[in-house]
C-alpha cells in the first residue's frame, strides 16, 4: 500500500522539507496550510485560514480522504516582527505571551480535536507534533524564553493528554510530540551564532530525520516526548 502522509503547518521550511521528502519517496503527501495553494504535481495542498473551527473541519475531512497513515503538526512560532524570546520576566508582555499561546497551543489543539475521530479508529496511524526541547521542565537549566518556553510546555501536555484518550480507543495509535533540533529556518537564524559544529541542520536534512524516527514509531511510545534521533526527553 502506497503511504499517505498529512502535513499540517506545510508552508513552514520543516513542514516543506518533510512534503518534498515523502512526495520523492512516492508518498500521497497533503500539506494544510494558511497559504495559498502551491502547484506541485506530487502534493495535494489545501487551504485553511482558520477563520473558524468549520472551515477548518471541513479542510480536515478532505485530508483524511486519502486515509493518511502518518501525520505531522509543524504550526508554532518563536519569535515575530513584534517580540523576540524574552532574556528576563521584566521582559513579558502577556499579549506576545497569549499570541505564542494561540500559534503553539490552540491552532495544534484545534487541529487534535478535529483528527480525534480518526485517530481512534485508524489502525496504526502516527501523529508527531513538532515540539522543542526547550519545553521540556526537567531540562531547563537556562531560564528565559518564558513565552515560548510555556507554550512548548503546553504542547506537550496537550500530546500527552490527547496520546491517552486516544489510547483507549486505539491501542495501536502512536501520538508524540518530537524536538526537530536546531535547523536553518527563520525561527533559529537569529540564534545560530556560536553553535557548536554539526548542530545546525538543513530542513531537508531534518525531515530525513523526522521521517526515520516517524518509520520506526510504534504505540509503544505513545505520549512520549522524543528527540530528533527518536530518543525519549523528559518531561
Amino acid at each position: 500500500m502506497t503511504p499517505s502522509v498529512l502535513i499540517i503547518g506545510g508552508s513552514s521550511a520543516i513542514g516543506q522539507a518533510l512534503a518534498r521528502h515523502y512526495a520523492s519517496c512516492g508518498a500521497k503527501v497533503t500539506v494544510i496550510s494558511r497559504q495559498r495553494p502551491r502547484q506541485h504535481t506530487a502534493i495535494t495542498w489545501l487551504q485553511d485560514t482558520l477563520s473558524t473551527e468549520a472551515t477548518s473541519a471541513d479542510i480536515i475531512a478532505q485530508a483524511l480522504t486519502r486515509q493518511p497513515d502518518t501525520i505531522f503538526i509543524c504550526n508554532g512560532v518563536l519569535h515575530d516582527a513584534k517580540a523576540m524570546p524574552e532574556k528576563t520576566i521584566r521582559q513579558l508582555d502577556t499579549d506576545i505571551l497569549a499570541a505564542r499561546f494561540a500559534s503553539n497551543v490552540q491552532v495544534p489543539a484545534r487541529y487534535m480535536k478535529l483528527l480525534f475521530g480518526y485517530l481512534c479508529k485508524q489502525p496504526q496511524v502516527k501523529l508527531l507534533a513538532l515540539s522543542a526541547k526547550v519545553g521540556s521542565i526537567s531540562d531547563n537549566a537556562l531560564g528565559g524564553w518564558y513565552s515560548y518556553r510555556i507554550s512548548k510546555a503546553a504542547l506537550n501536555m496537550l500530546v500527552k493528554n490527547l496520546s491517552i484518550e486516544v489510547s483507549r480507543l486505539n491501542k495501536t495509535a502512536a501520538i508524540v510530540s518530537i524536538h526537530p533540533g536546531t535547523t536553518d529556518t527563520e525561527l533559529s537564524a537569529p540564534f545560530q551564532q556560536n553553535l557548536p559544529a554539526g548542530q545546525l541542520q538543513s530542513p531537508d536534512a531534518t525531515a530525513k530525520r523526522l521521517a526515520n524516527v516517524a518509520a520506526e514509531l510504534s504505540a509503544a511510545r505513545t505520549g512520549f516526548l522524543l528527540n530528533w534521533d527518536g530518543t525519549a526527553l523528559t518531561w
